[in-house]
């Protein structure tokens, strides 16, 4: 078996209120990761608009995009240009009415090597995803590039080991983590070395169980759509790990940052000749695991 080494790249960004300038940027920074090396390339989540769940306004679905549409036009004709993938999470319009978040995985050729439409859905104060967002119908997935096959979740969907596991089970060396999660201020100083050390460890865990990469990449900043409301700021923090959990790359709270990590599908095989965990499952005996809880 032929073992090719490729590098992914995590583009950790702030983000502003102009949809066409978050575009251009978004741009920009994919452009100065192919040159940096990176081969497959991931933005945050949601990354042309400010974080719109803070309130519930239906004037904000004017933020939705179909696809095709300005991303995937813009980036397919990037990913061409650069030679490299990249996966763009994006707020989509499929019809009137209906919307996702999703992402699009684009090869190195430009072409789309198809949809991910975010499956877990949360509904917490100022993370009112379920006004917005339709859940996801197509399934954990994961898709061929030209350098390697990974796997995309979107943020909600890293808190679940089953998301994970059934990503895997497709096949995916890398599951990304596009990412919008922070902190609401006045809960930061009690909280917040809490909350971001759970956010980093169940991925961390998802790597190990797995025998993966995990890369999760959000963004950074303080964001107020709504004046009068707390607002969030953004924790950064984007990292990478290898099958083991091993830390690669990560970076800071409070800067925009290019985080790079090299993925070895032969330290994947290794892993798992010596962490058997995939051989060892006792698939005959969770049924239960499709229940919304297992009563007696």
């Amino acid at each position: 078996m032929t073992y090719k080494k490729y590098t992914i790249g995590l583009l950790q960004l702030s983000i502003s209120a102009d949809l066409n300038d978050n575009l251009k940027k978004a741009l920009l920074w994919t452009e100065k990761a192919a040159r940096q090396g990176a081969n497959v390339i991931c933005l945050p989540e949601l990354y042309r608009s400010q974080y719109l769940c803070q309130s519930e306004d239906s004037s904000l679905f004017d933020l939705a995009e179909s696809i095709p549409g300005p991303s995937t036009d813009a980036f397919q004709k990037s990913a061409a240009k650069l030679g490299v993938s990249v996966i763009v999470p994006l707020f989509e319009k499929r019809t009137t009415g209906l919307y996702h978040n999703s992402v699009v995985v684009i090869d190195s050729d430009g072409c789309q090597k198809g949809i991910y439409r975010k499956m877990h859905i949360p509904d917490d104060p100022a993370y009112y995803e379920k006004y917005y967002f339709t859940p996801g119908d197509l399934g954990f997935k994961s898709f061929s590039t030209e350098f390697g096959k990974i796997g995309t979740l979107i943020c909600w969907d890293q808190w679940y080991p089953e998301g994970a596991r059934l990503t895997a089970l497709k096949g995916a060396e890398v599951l990304f983590y596009p990412t919008a999660i922070g902190w609401h201020p006045a809960e930061r100083e009690r909280y917040g070395a809490a909350q971001k050390d759970s956010w980093m460890t169940i991925q961390r865990s998802h790597a190990i169980a797995n025998g993966v990469y995990v890369a999760s990449v959000n963004r950074t900043g303080f964001e107020q759509p709504v004046k009068g409301q707390d607002g969030i700021q953004f924790w950064g923090s984007s990292f990478i790990c290898d099958p083991q959990g091993v830390i690669l790359a990560q970076a800071s709270e409070d800067n925009e940052e290019i985080i790079l990590a090299e993925v070895d599908p032969r330290h994947i095989e290794t892993i798992r000749r010596n962490w058997p965990f995939l051989r060892d499952r006792r698939i005959d005996a969770y049924k239960d695991i499709t229940k919304r809880f297992a009563d007696e």
